[in-house]
């Protein structure tokens, strides 16, 4: 039988070596057969033994400062990968699996590009790689191309998965929509109702992603980032409204707020 690859990256101070050792025990709560948990980080420290960490692959070229996104995720398309082969499914560390994933790696043609539809820009047919597959070494002109002019493209696509759209072969494909979700379009829901209920999980959903904030033990506490602190609906009213004239966008942190989510406790977890 052949090893499922999930691959995840930690590098810099965002993520400690928790989020890769629960990630690791996620996947082998929800899924079957043998799998491999491939971690490309700088700093494997904490990380448990049953989790293969490899160096971070190199970019390769230089990313301007100014520009967002997650670009080193783009040397995962270099054409030797430290050794390894075959398919793999990509997560973001700031992901919650909630049910199991063998369907991640049936989907489609095993040469397919497979990302979540942007959710954000609903009315463009652009990818969302917090969750992805691809053939490890199938399409590593999108390295090479970077680097012959990262500048210019970095600035040009803002966001890796934007790039990852546009640029690869072929076009790529979508997962059925109710297998990834985020969770604070389709889970947290328009800010109204976050005072009135805890965040929901989406019916038919496989992993829960978090771009931005909160992130999974932010949820878990009810507390918009670890910045800040949880408080009830009335103390966030109370707090947003006695600030709003020291805060120039106070109205933003009427949004960001969230009450405890226990589905997350009980998912993410080791």
């Amino acid at each position: 039988m052949t090893t499922k690859l999930i691959f995840c990256m930690k590098w810099g101070t965002v993520y400690d070596a928790r989020y890769v050792n629960i990630l690791h025990a996620m996947v082998a709560r929800n899924i079957t057969g043998p799998f491999k948990v491939v971690c490309f980080t700088e700093d494997a420290s904490g990380i448990r033994p049953e989790v293969d960490c490899r160096p971070l692959p190199s970019l390769g070229c230089e990313i301007p400062p100014d520009v967002p996104g997650k670009w080193p995720k783009v040397a995962l398309w270099n054409r030797e990968l430290d050794g390894l082969e075959g398919t793999a499914l990509f997560i973001d560390l700031d992901s919650v699996i909630v049910s199991n994933i063998d369907d991640y790696f049936t989907y489609g043609d095993p040469q397919d590009v497979i990302t979540a539809r942007n959710w954000v820009r609903i009315f463009k047919k652009t990818g969302q790689t917090s969750v992805f597959r691809f053939p490890v070494g199938g399409h590593p002109y999108m390295l090479e191309n970077l680097q012959k002019d990262s500048v210019n493209i970095s600035r040009k696509y803002q966001f890796e998965q934007n790039y990852v759209t546009a640029g690869i072969r072929g076009g790529i494909k979508f997962w059925p929509p109710s297998w990834t979700k985020h969770f604070g379009l389709h889970s947290m829901g328009p800010w109204p109702l976050r005072y009135l209920r805890p965040a929901v999980l989406p019916k038919g959903v496989k992993i829960v992603t978090f771009p931005g904030h909160p992130k999974p033990p932010d949820a878990i506490l009810g507390r918009w980032s670890q910045n800040t602190s949880p408080r009830s609906p009335m103390e966030q009213l109370r707090w947003v409204w006695g600030n709003r004239k020291t805060q120039k966008k106070w109205r933003k942190h009427l949004a960001r707020y969230v009450m405890p989510s226990a589905w997350v406790a009980e998912h993410w977890r080791e």
